[in-house]
């Protein structure tokens, strides 16, 4: 009840904290774009497109959070909740799609490098980096817990760095006249972009095939399983992650001839949780064979 309840008010707090920033970066969307287009520069051009995106991660992110909130049901048991490991991974191509375009449009300016509006460019971009540093603020306050909200808040970070980028090639400009500043710093704002989607790309990826989760070491809870009192053997173990912050577990263990098998389950299911922060566990519990326990008698003749 208290882990519902407070995942349900952790949903909350990242629900509003992606409202707010979606409201701050979509206005200054509209902004960055007019602006671009007016001063000519590729960098503002390639930081709307980036924030663009932001606008679609937040949009995906909220919805992936009010359908993963669905109950689950007789087709769908674990409910709607991939649903964020789905939209983590949608936002993590679209980063990489960004990128592309920008190398691309920096490449062909590479070749004529055009004017830009230097004095403008630095008004804008400094608007845009306030703006980023409210949103950036707004989600870090958030708790995260989930990817959905952590693949949203590196899209923010990630515009601020290239607010940043923008700025000081609008310096640049302003400064030496050089104009190859803008599509310099828009290669490097590209690169920016790229090395945020591949956390979030590699998380979700893992996620949807299922793998151990980050920080768990399988053999490690085998062992730990092993050890418990009365257990003898464990097999069949499955360790994934069903959403960010849902791990799960799946075991068949065989206890001695005659032991408690509820006991050893309880005791099991308390140690995952206490050592490995995993309470959803499916845990099989049956009697070990006779047979395929040595026993010691008269010293250390076995039979």
């Amino acid at each position: 009840m208290s882990h519902g309840h407070d995942h349900a008010q952790g949903r909350l707090a990242d629900r509003k904290a992606l409202v707010i920033a979606l409201f701050l970066t979509g206005g200054y969307t509209v902004v960055e774009v007019i602006g671009g287009l007016l001063t000519g520069s590729l960098a503002l051009l390639a930081d709307a497109a980036h924030m663009l995106s932001d606008n679609v991660s937040i949009g995906l992110a909220l919805f992936a959070i009010w359908i993963a909130a669905k109950p689950a049901d007789p087709e769908r048991t674990f409910g709607f909740k991939r649903v964020e490991i789905l939209a983590a991974l949608a936002n993590g191509t679209t980063l990489v799609a960004v990128s592309v375009w920008i190398f691309y449009e920096a490449y062909r300016r590479f070749e004529s490098p055009p004017e830009v509006l230097g004095g403008w460019m630095l008004v804008v971009a400094a608007v845009g980096l306030a703006v980023n540093i409210g949103a950036g603020l707004v989600m870090w306050r958030s708790p995260r817990k989930s990817l959905n909200l952590e693949a949203a808040f590196r899209h923010i970070l990630a515009d601020l760095l290239g607010s940043v980028g923008v700025i000081v090639a609008a310096v640049i400009i302003l400064v030496t006249g050089w104009f190859v500043a803008d599509p310099l710093v828009s290669v490097a704002i590209g690169l920016l972009i790229l090395a945020s989607a591949w956390g979030v790309l590699r998380d979700s990826v893992r996620i949807l095939l299922e793998a151990t989760p980050e920080g768990i070491d399988a053999s490690d809870v085998g062992s730990r399983i092993a050890a418990e009192r009365s257990v003898v053997n464990v097999h069949e173990l499955h360790i994934w992650t069903i959403t960010s912050g849902f791990p799960a577990l799946s075991a068949h263990v065989l206890v001695e001839p005659g032991a408690d098998c509820h006991r050893a389950r309880r005791q099991i299911e308390v140690m995952l949780e206490r050592e490995y922060a995993i309470e959803h566990t499916t845990l099989q519990v049956d009697h070990a064979p006779a047979d395929r326990l040595v026993q010691l008698l008269g010293g250390d003749r076995p039979r």
